[in-house]
């Protein structure tokens, strides 16, 4: 058990803890119950861990025994974790014009689809120039036409708004629909499977008709099949 240098601002742990009582929990998450702050300690030290007070507000503390140096290297490493993500992910800006293209547009839309799915906002502005600004409809057209093609993928975020001679509307990914619709498809069939049910419900009259017409029809009883022989006779 390592001697206890800790700050105000962090973790106390060991020798630093002031509480009298505390409520243990050993290494493996298991509940000792309430001991006095000499008693856990000494059954930290049969661990060869530290006692540290991971929840300093409960009544009486909750303190756990672990290996504290292990501790912080691991929240440090979800820390950084968590920065890098951070950092990942912004907000990336597309910029359209009132009257453009079908081709330019949906270029424009798959690259703003592909922000959205690497987990970034999207700023989408609707630059207007000239005489363009006294239609702000035309922009408006634009920016439901792109929240039409990105539903399921996109939620507004700020709605649209004129910002001098530009509209404006961010779109944030809709972690929600992207949810929603991944259970759904794991509770649908395959494809395969439904395909080859219709296939077979389809068939199968198709199959006993043909059955039936290939079948010879059974003679009626007590008649019997004419013969060339019976038919010389008779004439």
């Amino acid at each position: 058990m390592r001697i206890a240098t800790t700050t105000a601002s962090e973790i106390r742990i060991n020798d630093r803890i002031r509480a009298r009582e505390v409520r243990l929990v050993d290494p493996d998450g298991l509940q000792l119950g309430i001991k006095s702050l000499p008693e856990a300690l000494t059954i930290a030290r049969q661990f060869d861990l530290d006692l540290v007070e991971v929840a300093p507000l409960a009544n009486p503390p909750v303190c756990r025994i672990m290996d504290y140096g292990k501790f912080k290297f691991d929240e440090a490493q979800k820390a950084r974790e968590s920065r890098r993500k951070t950092s990942n992910t912004g907000i990336k800006e597309m910029k359209y014009r009132p009257k453009i293209g079908p081709g330019d547009f949906d270029t424009k839309t798959r690259r703003v689809q592909k922000f959205l799915n690497e987990g970034h906002k999207v700023k989408v502005t609707i630059m207007f120039r000239g005489r363009e600004l006294g239609h702000p409809e035309l922009g408006r057209r634009i920016l439901d036409r792109l929240a039409e093609e990105l539903d399921g993928t996109a939620r507004i975020e700020t709605e649209a708004r004129l910002d001098g001679r530009n509209m404006v509307m961010v779109l944030a990914p809709d972690k929600r629909a992207k949810q929603s619709q991944a259970a759904r498809s794991k509770k649908a069939p395959p494809a395969g499977e439904t395909a080859r049910e219709t296939v077979d419900a389809t068939v199968q009259p198709d199959q006993a008709g043909q059955l039936a017409q290939q079948e010879p029809a059974a003679p009626a009883e007590g008649i019997a099949a004419a013969s060339p022989s019976d038919n010389g006779a008779e004439g």
